[in-house]
């Protein structure tokens, strides 16, 4: 006979599965069209939703049951998760309201705006190719400052939800929203803060190599001093991607290539099968379409998509690999599992596995098996891919840590100078020189800080555990990856269990020890 706290949590499982699919649903045909009548849905679905977990008899009931010491695993994470997700929602459902409205509004802006360049309409792809392949520095100068129009055009909208988010987290006895964030997420913010303050000390000397290295690549390329150099002459608006390895182009050998069946034939390889979710998933630009990328787990049931925006280069096959990397980790959760947890454990458990394989088209390995270069072209490119590798690692770490020192400081003073705060941050973490006059609040331009907010941290978590799993796998499992074995340890190991436990159990469960950034340093550093 099921005991008081099994009825209570069936109960609860049933009223979350009933409210899910439609929120998923209307957000991905939102951004797969980017008409307002999704938008609309989902932003109605969105409020239902966060409304089932506003109840504050449930809630106290879900406290109570929470003291209780003869709780088994699963119902105490069931009951840890519900907690996580009610904390946040005692407010009035008018107030919530008021927050999914703003949300909507900056995200529609996001799915539909498209930047002016020398007065044309042009796509986020457009500026990234002008980054990619112009020399001309008045031409990139413009298209990295159109990549910034968007921040202008929301930054009021931004900084208003940030003041609505913070007065809602103080409402409910916390200092702020992001401390409110990490305490839901199961994360310690100084554990957190201490271990990226850390790894920029550690980094400290071999970015400033890498980084060297890159500039004086540059410069050549543009004829210019290293001192000269702006954001405009580095690949990425944000300088979240390392730029090539000077003198080889490795998107040549993406040319005329299947990537839809490469990362089919990767994940195959692996015993992992994708076919199902390649073909309800949205993978090339078109107008009106979110110009991003995403993974969805629409029901937790199987239905699982991805949006990108794919074409012929390293840059969207590694992010197709890495959003495929996202759908295996949820395609594969156990659904016998109570509905509450056939999820991650915590985002940085489904981002490692995702920048697990992302990194993969770097490797020797995979640009022999699935991109078919021959000995003559891996040895060009092998060491030319490992340097890209390293660099790609550094860079991305410290933009990730400089995005998530100024989140941090973003919610704790929103009424401060945060144009120039990012410049400071920028310079000390990134070493970029920042311009000398931008009419811009450049920081706004990025959408995570609006849509994704507190969980940027989260991606460099998830490169350490990366790290941690490779290893792992490499000395115990197969030292070559694309072997089925592979991904029959990562789905038992890392997948079925779900939410089932915390993100720091499941890491010692897969790999004999909890998160030590240690991997990471000996692998990159």
């Amino acid at each position: 006979m099921p005991s008081q706290i099994d009825e209570f949590l069936e109960q609860q499982n049933k009223s979350m599965q009933a409210l899910y699919k439609p929120v998923l649903y209307n957000g991905w045909m939102a951004a797969t069209t980017g008409q307002q009548e999704y938008s609309e849905k989902h932003e109605k679905a969105l409020v239902t939703y966060f409304a089932n977990f506003s109840d504050p008899d449930a809630f106290h009931q879900v406290m109570a049951y929470k003291k209780r010491e003869d709780l088994s695993l699963l119902q105490r994470r069931q009951l840890d998760d519900l907690y996580n997700k009610m904390v946040k929602n005692q407010i009035e459902t008018e107030e919530v309201s008021k927050t999914i409205q703003l949300e909507k509004k900056i995200s529609q802006v996001f799915t539909t705006y498209r930047p002016q360049l020398k007065g044309k309409e042009v796509t986020n792809n457009d500026l990234l190719d002008v980054l990619k392949n112009r020399k001309d520095n008045s031409e990139r100068k413009e298209a990295w400052l159109a990549s910034k129009q968007i921040g202008k055009k929301i930054e009021k909208d931004i900084l208003t939800l940030v003041r609505k988010r913070n007065a809602d987290a103080r409402a409910l006895g916390f200092d702020n929203f992001y401390q409110m964030s990490f305490e839901t997420q199961e994360l310690e913010m100084d554990v957190v803060f201490n271990t990226f303050q850390k790894l920029v000390e550690l980094s400290n000397e071999p970015f400033r190599k890498i980084k060297d290295e890159i500039d004086q690549e540059l410069a050549n390329k543009f004829e210019i001093t290293i001192d000269e150099l702006r954001p405009w002459h580095y690949v990425d608006p944000f300088f979240q991607e390392a730029p090539p390895v000077s003198g080889f182009d490795m998107d040549q050998f993406y040319k005329g290539k299947d990537l839809e069946q490469i990362v089919t034939n990767t994940f195959q390889a692996m015993g992992l099968d994708i076919v199902d979710i390649l073909e309800k998933s949205d993978l090339y630009p078109r107008k009106n379409k979110n110009p991003f990328g995403f993974c969805t787990n629409i029901d937790r049931e199987g239905d699982v998509r991805v949006l990108i925006n794919l074409d012929e280069s390293v840059f969207w096959s590694t992010a197709l690999l890495h959003e495929f990397g996202h759908a295996a980790y949820f395609k594969y959760i156990d659904r016998t599992l109570p509905f509450l947890l056939r999820f991650h454990s915590h985002t940085l458990t489904t981002e490692a596995i995702a920048l697990f394989f992302g990194r993969m088209n770097k490797t020797w390995d995979w640009q022999k098996q699935f991109l078919g270069l021959n000995e003559d072209e891996l040895a060009k490119i092998t060491p030319f891919a490992e340097r890209l590798l390293q660099r790609q690692m550094l860079v991305s770490a410290r933009w990730m840590m400089t995005f998530s020192f100024f989140e941090r400081e973003l919610y704790e003073n929103p009424d401060q100078d945060l144009n120039n705060l990012w410049w400071k941050l920028v310079q000390e973490i990134q070493f970029i020189n920042p311009p000398e006059e931008t009419q811009f609040p450049d920081w706004a331009a990025k959408m995570h800080f609006s849509l994704a907010p507190a969980s940027y941290q989260d991606y460099l978590l998830g490169e350490l555990t990366a790290s941690q799993l490779q290893t792992y796998i490499e000395q115990n499992i197969s030292a070559n990856l694309f072997k089925p074995e592979v991904g029959k340890y990562l789905i038992e190991h890392f997948f079925k269990p779900g939410a089932s436990l915390h993100w720091n159990e499941k890491i010692k469960m897969a790999t004999g020890e909890y998160l030590d950034p240690e991997y990471f340093s000996r692998q990159f550093l």
